[in-house]
């Protein structure tokens, strides 16, 4: 009956964990970044707050790119002068227009467009092979739109101030296309810092498409060549012109080549920056939940949003703690049948079947009237009362550094001594044995039990056969012990102990025992003497 209770209770604990498997990192944001929101956020909130993170930051880094071709066209290269050189209706009416029209329509049109694309995840329907290819094309196409959009600013200004003058040519072909370049390679890695939860839910459908730039490799070598080799590319374009014109005086030159090495140090910074960001956020989101794990929390997972190598790492993390929580599911189940101590050096070593010769100190417990307790209450009133009963046994015994190797109906065996090696065995079960009397009386009142306690020579070991054997203690201290219980039921103290074991028991321990008569055992041929609690 206990038994059935007990397997019960384990698979009610086994239900709690899977009910908690959802449980999440309360202390790490689930994309990186308190800016993308929580898992949990209703999708209808969620599409707000990407098309507001797409709208900000890809009109401030257009913003950003617009300055610096400001700066370029009008003071890197002074001759010949937008200002001075070139029609008034050009440079004051013409490119702010464009500019306001770009960024207005422009970025509406781009955010719009791919919120649109992307409407799957905001009705919570599963993805088609379709939406799953949009979710990683995403931040190409916004990269790919904004190169339009500065490629037809580019042709538009060459081809209007070329046809005033031809030495505006190369000028607005490297000054405009080149912050172009830059800002669309900034769009595209806040396109996939926005995009994370779309790509959460993406990336639990199946892997993202394989492109020519997969991998941190691949996007560390895009921002190079954008972030690096492309302005370097237009120093020497710059020097190219300057040389063929010779439209430039040397200090005109200068001028020119520094603007240019600060707009590339200043953009350069910002595509680092993203690039270490966005490789660095899923490894601190990563080594977050291992502190978790570290501190015995199995209940965390983390949000696998990242479509390289780092997306694998994450996919890895998660998978690698629901093996360690099936281990310690089936560890804990483990432990709860056989003992802790068995569990624990089961792990250590390989178990066999065999036994060796142990010194332990054995206490038996066993309920007085089973059989009227039975009948005379329901069966779950018998089952309460036996867990409360044995939940005694088990504090205590675990408590004296015991092992409670058996529950035998509504009787119980605890062994000290065996497998872990205690100093004094007899201490520690003496200890408990009068703890155990003491809980029963005042805590189950309406269970009596007589309590035997005795020590010596035993065989200790793995007993059955080896598709099916259990740790168990074997020999005369045991038989000992149940006989002394027989005898306790009848004594007022309801506890007996060999006064062999006593005198083994340290000096502290000997003081809460006095000896007594000496009686012959059921089944013994000599006398045992007896010794009871003072």
């Amino acid at each position: 009956m206990n038994s059935k209770k007990s397997v019960a209770h384990l698979m009610g604990r086994l239900a709690e964990a899977v009910t908690r498997q959802s449980g999440r990192l309360s202390t790490t944001p689930d994309y990186g970044s308190w800016l993308l929101g929580r898992e949990t956020e209703s999708q209808a909130r969620r599409r707000v707050r990407i098309q507001i993170i797409l709208t900000v930051f890809i009109l401030f880094t257009n913003m950003l790119g617009i300055i610096v071709a400001s700066l370029l066209v009008a003071f890197a290269f002074p001759v010949p002068s937008v200002f001075n050189d070139a029609p008034a209706w050009l440079t004051f009416a013409v490119v702010p227009g464009y500019i306001a029209l770009a960024l207005g329509t422009g970025t509406f049109w781009v955010t719009r467009r791919i919120v649109r694309s992307l409407r799957w995840a905001i009705e919570e329907r599963p993805p088609n092979r379709e939406d799953h290819r949009n979710a990683f094309l995403a931040p190409w196409r916004v990269a790919r739109m904004v190169l339009v959009l500065w490629g037809g600013g580019t042709a538009l200004l060459t081809l209007l101030y070329g046809l005033h003058d031809t030495d505006f040519i190369p000028r607005f072909l490297f000054a405009v296309s080149f912050p172009g370049v830059l800002v669309a390679t900034g769009c595209y890695m806040i396109t996939e810092f926005a995009l994370r939860p779309v790509a959460a839910q993406a990336l639990e459908a199946g892997p993202p498409p394989h492109r020519l730039t997969d991998g941190i490799m691949g996007r560390t070598m895009l921002v190079w060549l954008l972030g690096s080799g492309v302005p370097v590319l237009g120093i020497a374009v710059t020097a190219i012109f300057a040389l063929a014109l010779q439209n430039l005086t040397q200090t005109q030159f200068a001028f020119a080549v520094l603007s240019i090495a600060a707009a590339t140090l200043i953009f350069g910074a910002v595509l680092m920056w993203l690039l270490s960001w966005l490789t660095a956020t899923p490894v601190r989101v990563v080594r977050a939940a291992l502190e978790h794990v570290e501190n015995g929390d199995f209940d965390c997972r983390v949000v696998v949003f990242d479509g390289t190598e780092l997306g694998e790492l994450q996919r890895g993390f998660n998978a690698m703690v629901e093996g360690l929580k099936q281990r310690e599911r089936l560890r804990d189940l483990f432990g709860r049948h056989v003992g802790r101590e068995v569990a624990a050096a089961a792990e250590k070593e390989r178990p066999e079947l065999g036994g060796e010769e142990r010194h332990v100190a054995v206490i038996f417990v066993d309920v007085i009237g089973s059989t009227q307790l039975v009948t005379s209450r329901r069966a779950k009133e018998v089952v309460e009362l036996l867990n409360r009963f044995f939940a005694v046994i088990v504090e205590e015994v675990d408590r004296h550094h015991g092992f409670v190797n058996k529950f035998e109906g509504d009787a119980a065996l605890a062994v000290f001594g065996a497998p872990n090696h205690l100093d004094s065995p007899e201490t520690e079960a003496l200890a408990a044995s009068r703890a155990i009397a003491r809980r029963i009386r005042e805590e189950v009142p309406e269970c009596e039990a007589g309590v035997g306690v005795a020590s010596g020579e035993a065989v200790a070991g793995n007993l059955g056969a080896r598709e099916r054997f259990e740790y168990t203690v074997i020999g005369e201290p045991v038989n000992e012990a149940a006989r002394l219980c027989e005898l306790a039921k009848d004594a007022p103290t309801r506890l007996l102990a060999a006064a062999d074991a006593v005198e083994s028991a340290t000096e502290e321990e000997r003081a809460h025992w006095r000896l007594g008569d000496s009686v012959i055992l059921r089944g013994y041929d000599e006398p045992t003497r007896l010794a009871l609690p003072v």
